[in-house]
């Protein structure tokens, strides 16, 4: 089998998660810099098969669309007409970040790096993304 990759997209910073070749698993893989992130994507799936990438779909508790879905919509264009053979597709993402700090929390990260290492809340939002994911086609 392939993996699924899932992409926490944000103006500066990109948190990204995959999964295990058999699709079980979610784990973080990277924080990259948004302006890099499609070098980083052309890399990495010349290394690994991918069958699909799920990016979080930014919207307001209302269901709203936030500011940053423009910018999201932006990447999945360009990511579509590069890539049409590697489909991608939304997931809602509200309560990622908020469940991200959480778990770090619950994990016992010290406050000290979860101030200075701010992609990780990235990274963390990716998995949550993808484990939902994952969970939702169950």
């Amino acid at each position: 089998m392939m993996r699924v990759l899932s992409i926490d997209y944000g103006r500066k910073r990109t948190g990204l998660a995959v999964t295990d070749p058999l699709q079980i698993i979610a784990n973080g893989l990277a924080t990259v810099s948004t302006a890099t992130l499609l070098d980083f994507l052309e890399t990495y799936i010349t290394k690994e098969s991918v069958e699909r990438i799920v990016i979080g779909k930014p919207l307001q508790m209302n269901g709203q669309p936030s500011e940053n879905l423009k910018r999201v919509e932006a990447f999945v264009n360009r990511w579509k007409k590069l890539h049409p053979e590697i489909p991608i597709e939304y997931y809602d993402e509200r309560f990622t970040s908020v469940l991200a700090h959480r778990a770090m929390i619950d994990g016992g990260v010290k406050k000290k790096v979860r101030r200075d290492n701010k992609g990780l809340v990235d990274e963390i939002s990716a998995t949550i993304i993808l484990q939902d994911w994952l969970l939702s086609r169950k």
